[in-house]
């Protein structure tokens, strides 16, 4: 049994959903989202509420089950409200500027490094905080990790790009005798 599947989704009121040949649609005020879902995976879609079910038997069926419904769930959370994802670049020296559908990082390199957005990802840029934006959230969210990806932080002096609300766990340096 998936705790996670089983539970309903709410959809709410400015969301339309349409689920035809196993493709799943959701439109809602920010835009809209389209994925294929599994054919072993079944969708309940009523007026208020999105409920996935499953044939129990087989193992790897249950494992989809809680897996669809968090998809679901993201994609009408999308829709509906949208995702943000800051990162925050710390060091001497190291900056990020917005250049239409780019972003150029400085950080640390012989070279600027220059981050072409994917469709459907927004981002704001500040000096050392970079917010992206979005309705899906795996794209987002895979467009983040690649960011922090260029730099990750050290443990020594914590330089590098950061989630917002990533600690870095700090070491101590050589100690002098």
């Amino acid at each position: 049994m998936s705790r996670v599947g089983k539970k309903p989704i709410p959809v709410p009121e400015k969301t339309k959903i349409t689920y035809s040949q196993g493709v799943l649609t959701v439109e809602g005020p920010k835009g809209t989202l389209t994925r294929r879902i599994h054919p072993k995976v079944e969708l309940d879609i009523g007026d208020e509420q999105v409920a996935v079910t499953v044939d129990r038997s087989d193992k790897t069926t249950k494992a989809l089950w809680g897996t669809t419904r968090a998809q679901v769930a993201n994609m009408i959370a999308g829709v509906s409200s949208g995702f943000e994802r800051v990162l925050e670049i710390y060091g001497i020296g190291y900056r990020a500027e917005l250049k239409g559908r780019n972003i150029e990082l400085h950080l640390g390199y012989s070279h600027p490094i220059n981050f072409e957005l994917p469709e459907g990802i927004d981002a704001a840029v500040d000096k050392a905080t970079i917010r992206l934006s979005g309705i899906d959230k795996e794209l987002l969210g895979f467009t983040a990790s690649s960011i922090r990806k260029m730099r990750p932080p050290e443990p020594y002096k914590g330089k590098g790009v950061k989630y917002a609300e990533e600690l870095v766990q700090r070491k101590a340096g050589k100690t002098a005798k």
